[in-house]
């Protein structure tokens, strides 16, 4: 496993994920039998929708007699258990997505599993029963109950997710800050017709782990949504075997020869925010001079973040480059010869540059959004 943390340096819940490709929950259907046939070739999965409390239970049969596939059972956390436990000896991360009505519905499951799974509320389904019952949908237009569920369950000291609908919320980029501020750790998000461009909107606006959810049932449809900021795909109604399996080949692949496997695309080329580790020194009309207004760092302040985060590192010199350091450097898909001269004088493969050009991203991104958070704290 140590192998796949080294390839996509992806944890959840503590563990390692050996490939960024996930089964999404379908009611009635992803349960651990679902995930044991595929397992081979997914890093992560959500079992159910699993309704836990009365008013979902009820919601679920009145679905269920209308020829909706559901979940049906008499005691919610017997059923947990049994799924729970047949799928403790496989290597994919088992998250249980969750259908309550209230904050403590989804406590009380917390109690009973602690940190053995991911929880992950369902704040996507579109039934009138489930809206009804104060779930699903209903969320995402009551996004303080929502907020109050994830802060109830983070209080029980377990890896929070929330699946929802793109273009449901008022705005999505707002939704995604609210939940990353309640405490969640995961967005899953089923981006309907919205393609990558709501990906990168969602990125850009919390730096939560994204999941991206929708069609994304080939490679180039995959690397569109990495290129643009999900951190995992995943699948439900094609999610099979033959499917999963190209789909973990290609990306292994991919990550292996390039080094990082949903590197941004250039901020010019119209990637999320990860991309300001590839942007120059702002001298010029580009998208970076935009891009630093809107998200409130001065010229100097941008220059000074980039000097100090690759201090000590590979990209800290490199005076045969066009500004004179690589951490002003392109991807290393764009042609350049001075870099490339560079990195082979320094010794340094085009894989390490990327990772090299990975961790800066992450000190950018670390440095922007924990400011935010510490100014919204209460002094």
């Amino acid at each position: 496993m140590m192998e796949a943390y080294d390839r996509f340096e992806l944890l959840i819940n503590d563990r390692i994920v050996k490939t960024p490709v996930a089964i999404a929950s379908m009611a009635g259907v992803v349960d651990a039998g679902y995930v044991l046939e595929r397992a081979a070739h997914v890093g992560a999965a959500f079992i159910g929708g699993y309704s836990i409390d009365g008013p979902t239970l009820d919601a679920s049969r009145r679905m269920a007699a209308e020829g909706r596939r559901e979940f049906l059972y008499d005691d919610p956390l017997d059923a947990l258990a049994k799924e729970i436990d047949a799928l403790k000896g496989s290597d994919v991360i088992t998250g249980v997505n969750l259908r309550g009505s209230t904050p403590a519905a989804y406590v009380d499951v917390a109690r009973a599993f602690e940190d053995r799974v991911v929880y992950e509320i369902d704040a996507h389904c579109r039934q009138p029963a489930m809206l009804e019952a104060g779930c699903g949908e209903y969320l995402l237009k009551h996004p303080s109950k929502l907020t109050e569920i994830i802060r109830a369950l983070k209080s029980a000291n377990v890896t929070v997710s929330v699946k929802i609908r793109a273009g449901v919320a008022a705005d999505d980029r707002d939704l995604a800050r609210a939940i990353w501020k309640a405490g969640a750790d995961i967005l899953h998000a089923d981006l309907m017709d919205y393609g990558y461009a709501r990906v990168r909107q969602i990125r850009n606006a919390s730096p939560l782990m994204l999941i991206a959810n929708n069609s994304l049932n080939t490679f180039d449809k995959a690397m569109d949504a990495f290129s643009h900021g999900a951190d995992l795909v995943s699948l439900a109604r094609r999610s099979d075997p033959w499917t999963l399996a190209g789909l973990d080949a290609a990306i292994t692949r991919y990550a292996d020869e390039g080094g990082w496997y949903n590197a941004p695309k250039q901020l010019c080329r119209g990637g999320d925010i990860r991309a300001l580790t590839f942007c120059c020194m702002p001298v010029k009309a580009c998208p970076l001079i935009p891009t630093l207004e809107k998200i409130g760092l001065s010229r100097n302040e941008y220059l000074k973040l980039k000097q100090e985060a690759v201090k000590g590192t590979p990209l800290d010199d490199g005076k045969g480059t066009c500004f004179g350091g690589l951490a002003w450097c392109c991807k290393i898909s764009s042609p350049c010869m001075f870099r490339n001269m560079t990195l082979e004088q320094k010794g340094l493969s085009a894989q390490e540059y990327m990772r090299c050009k990975h961790r800066l991203s992450e000190k950018i991104l670390h440095r922007l959004f924990d400011e935010e958070e510490t100014a919204d704290e209460p002094s």
